[in-house]
Order: C-alpha cells, then structure tokens, then sequence
C-alpha cells in the first residue's frame, strides 16, 4: 500500500484530539509502520508517549528546513512506532513561516520520502499556519467530536477551511470520518448529538465511539498508549476497533 498520511483535528481542544491520535497509531503499529507527527505545540502527543520533549530535533526544526525528518524521528517504546517529537518552540514556527514563499507546503515537503505505512498528525486546537500544513500534507481528515452541547459548533469553520485547502493546494484531501469521544450511554445528549452527526455526515460517521473512560485519561500522565496502560479496558478495545475501521476506509 502507498502510505497513508490522516490528520487528526478539531479547532475545539479538548476534545480527545491527542489521545485519538496517539491510541490509533499505537494500535495500527501492531501491523504496519506508524509515524506519529506531534505538530501541536503543547507536546501532548510527545509526552503521552513517555518522551521528555525539551532535547533534541523537532517538529519546529524539521518545518524551518534545518533538519531532515530522519534526523529528528525518535523511536518509541512500541516497535514499528515512530515518532516527530515537538515542544513549545513549535508555537514560534507560525510567525517564522508567514514571510516564507510556500510556507504551507512545509510539511508536506517534510514527509514526500517517509518510509511509513501511516502518518498520523495531531493537529494543534486552531485552525492557524501549522493546521493548514497539515491539511496540504495529508491524504485524509479524521475530526474527533465530543458529545457535548456545543459539538457541532466549530465545524463549520473547520470545513470551510478544509474546503479552502482543497480548492488551493490539496485537491484530493478527503474526509476519512467524524469520530464520537468522551459518549457517555447513559445521558440523552449523547444520543442527540451522534444523531445530529449522522444526519449531517451520514456514513462519514465512524460505527466505533470512544467512551469516556478513567483508564483513558490517566494513560498519558504516566506517558503511555491504552495497550501499555490497560489494554482491557473499554477505552482501549474502543480504540482497537477504531483502527481495524481506519484500516478497512483507507485499504
């Protein structure tokens, strides 16, 4: 298969954005090579997968064209997943790269000879340079929505961003699935939003929800994927059955 580069963004933090990102590329590692990409500046995704994220070459060096993407991957404590590591540096690269001539294809540019079956990028909470970059770099968009009040609103603005990139510089991005997070079965608001996304984007609607789940969110506190920190737990079989479905829309 030819690699497959999915963006993982919402502009709403908090929305389970980073562990989807995380969990999904420790599952697909069990079967291919994973490189995860931590392009928000917060470093969750870095951190989340034990690495101290002050030393070394970043995400940062990597999109001013001062380092190779080789020499800044770090390996991580799962085979066959890799990891782009970032830290607050990064936030800087949005004001550095506005004067720079085609500055939202950096990434892309980055990652055209990866030798990876799949690139997942955690995208940053705002819809700013280093979103877009990830836009015109990947192949398809994964959009994390929490089940909550304001959910739809947000998108949106994601989407008609999403439609900007494909009219400019991205053409074929597509959108793999909406993904329901933090779905608690018991309150009936839960229920109204995932019929709310079904009405609006119909078989884009992924048949896997992420629950919300304690062992979950405690997971990356000891900077660790689902599978290192309980793999029996409903969040992760949630997340296990969230790849075999990535598989399946990508393959």
């Amino acid at each position: 298969m030819k690699n497959s580069t999915i963006a993982v963004t919402n502009q709403k933090g908090g929305v389970g954005k980073t562990t989807t990102a995380v969990n999904l590329a420790a599952y697909l590692s069990e079967k291919h090579t994973v490189l995860l990409v931590d392009l928000d500046p917060q470093g969750n995704a870095t951190s989340g997968l034990g690495l101290p994220n002050s030393e070394g070459l970043t995400t940062y060096n990597v999109l001013l064209g001062e380092a190779r993407l080789d020499e800044a991957v770090r390996e991580t404590n799962r085979p066959n997943l890799y990891i782009l590591p970032t830290n607050a540096n990064l936030a800087a690269a949005e004001v550095e790269l506005v004067d720079i001539a085609h500055r939202e294809f950096r990434l892309r540019e980055a990652l055209k000879n990866a030798d990876y079956d799949y690139i997942i990028i955690d995208c940053p909470p705002a819809l700013g340079l280093l979103t877009v970059n990830a836009l015109t770099a990947a192949d398809s968009l994964l959009i994390p929505v929490q089940t909550e009040y304001y959910a739809l609103e947000g998108l949106g603005q994601l989407l008609s961003t999403v439609q900007r990139v494909r009219q400019t510089v991205n053409p074929s991005l597509d959108l793999l699935g909406v993904l329901l997070t933090m779905f608690d079965k018991r309150t009936s608001l839960s229920e109204q939003v995932m019929q709310e996304l079904q009405a609006h984007f119909s078989e884009k609607v992924f048949q896997t929800v992420i629950p919300r789940n304690v062992r979950l969110a405690e997971a990356p506190s000891f900077g660790k994927t689902i599978i290192e920190h309980d793999k029996w737990s409903k969040g992760a079989r949630a997340y296990k059955q969230l790849a075999k479905e990535v598989m399946k829309r990508v393959g």
